[in-house]
């Protein structure tokens, strides 16, 4: 292999999420959002798990920034928890909620690494979601004022900013196919939340452009590039509707200020519509500064007339699939960079997320040798290296997840950390071989020999 070198102003760092690594769920007057209702729900999450202690990262922030700081981390990726600035979702602020954020940020600062703040990682606070959460219009407006406190407070040492991380999994996950909190399972309810957080978003950057603050701005969509089982008409028709599932449903309005044609007639026909108002497609295409990409794997799809929008997902056959049965494609990443630049946007494009879970374990010598992780993380460098000598301004990679978390409705049994947590043994924390090998990519600012 030839030296990969990237270009010199690239960012390399590490994602995480607040509700996944920082328990503490109820300390220093937090609220509670609707995970902590949702997990507590028997039968929602794997083994009943929950994340009320996670990585205790509430006490532990400080020796997580050094080992972040060991490995040479040149930017950190963390969400705000809304209910622990706000516990109700609106209204009285919680001084130290805020003040852990300040630590945390001043903390990152001193290490030389540069924060970036995701004020949204869908832990909504569960006393909104007893007002109909995001269905709701009025939470667009309480996202509004949230998002205009944490500006006021580390508007001036925080310089990158996502409004809300994933929403196609806050709508679809959480309120179509009932996995994720808050467990419904209702097209017309998911599309509407959907709406709605896209035009939160808009109004989170039209508050940002008032406030005056420097630095930048963006939203964090994941998106998967779609591939067609054959070159048949069926096929490519099936391609299309998941795509435009998939991806367009978010990406379109963002940059176009509209929704897919075909897909948004076929839920008219079907589901009666959902409530847009005047004026709403234009503060959802507010401009931003850059676009944020969680990509882990490709879809392979089928025509499948019995289905709704007309396609299946298929698992290739010959390939490696990660904990989460994700089959492992790398240039998915590239194909996909190169599609979102060519018809969607010139501004600067980050990887704030991609990563993959295996089944990790403590060696007799007291080390984790995931060399499939290794394997991973090397190729999909290759593939952004790849996508950026094709012209794409691709600004920054963050690896998921900085460390071992609570995997969402699979409890603490899936591992995707560079880091590995002993949940068992008092949180300790080991540095895997790909934290080892991602020391290096950053030290060479890229793959060497």
């Amino acid at each position: 292999m030839a030296n990969l070198i990237f270009p010199s102003d690239f960012e390399w760092g590490a994602a995480t999420a607040a509700y996944q690594i920082e328990g503490a769920a109820a300390e220093d007057g937090k609220g509670k959002s609707i995970w902590d209702t949702f997990t507590h729900q028997k039968g929602n999450i794997l083994n009943n798990d929950t994340g009320d202690i996670a990585c205790d990262h509430y006490h532990r922030y400080q020796e997580d920034i050094a080992l972040m700081k060991e490995i040479g981390l040149d930017t950190y990726r963390f969400s705000i928890s809304w209910p622990r600035v706000l516990p109700a979702g609106k209204g009285k602020v919680n001084q130290k909620g805020i003040d852990f954020y300040k630590r945390l940020v001043n903390q990152l600062l001193e290490a030389g690494i540069k924060p970036a703040a995701t004020l949204y990682h869908w832990d909504l606070p569960e006393q909104l979601q007893l007002k109909g959460g995001w269905e709701n219009r009025d939470t667009i407006y309480y996202f509004q004022e949230y998002a205009e406190l944490m500006y006021s407070e580390l508007g001036d040492l925080v310089p990158r900013w996502i409004t809300h991380n994933e929403p196609f999994v806050v709508s679809m996950v959480g309120n179509l196919f009932g996995e994720h909190a808050p467990g419904y399972q209702d097209y017309n309810k998911a599309l509407q939340v959907a709406h709605n957080l896209l035009v939160s978003h808009g109004l989170a950057v039209d508050s940002f452009r008032e406030s005056g603050i420097k630095g930048e701005i963006g939203i964090t969509l994941n998106l998967n590039h779609v591939y067609a089982k054959t070159d048949s008409k069926e096929d490519q028709q099936a391609k299309d509707y998941c795509d435009a599932f998939n991806n367009r449903w978010f990406l379109d309005p963002v940059f176009k200020a509209k929704y897919p044609t075909k897909l948004l007639a076929l839920y008219q026909d079907k589901f009666g519509g959902f409530e847009i108002e005047t004026g709403d497609m234009e503060i959802i295409s507010r401009e931003i500064d850059f676009l944020g990409i969680n990509y882990y794997s490709r879809a392979v799809v089928e025509y499948a007339e019995d289905e709704l929008l007309k396609h299946k997902t298929i698992k290739p056959e010959q390939a490696i699939y990660t904990a989460m049965n994700w089959e492992v494609y790398p240039d998915g990443l590239r194909d996909l960079l190169i599609r979102l630049n060519k018809e969607y946007t010139d501004k600067e494009i980050f990887i704030t997320e991609n990563g993959a879970a295996f089944a990790d374990q403590l060696a007799a010598d007291g080390q984790v040798h995931d060399q499939p992780r290794v394997d991973y993380l090397r190729e999909h460098f290759k593939a952004a290296y790849q996508a950026i000598e094709a012209g794409v301004p691709l600004a920054g990679y963050y690896v998921w997840s900085l460390l071992d978390n609570f995997e969402w409705a699979f409890g603490y049994s899936k591992r995707f950390g560079i880091i590995h947590v002993d949940y068992q043994n008092q949180q300790q924390r080991t540095l895997k071989d790909s934290a080892k090998m991602f020391k290096q990519v950053i030290a060479d600012n890229g793959l060497t020999d």
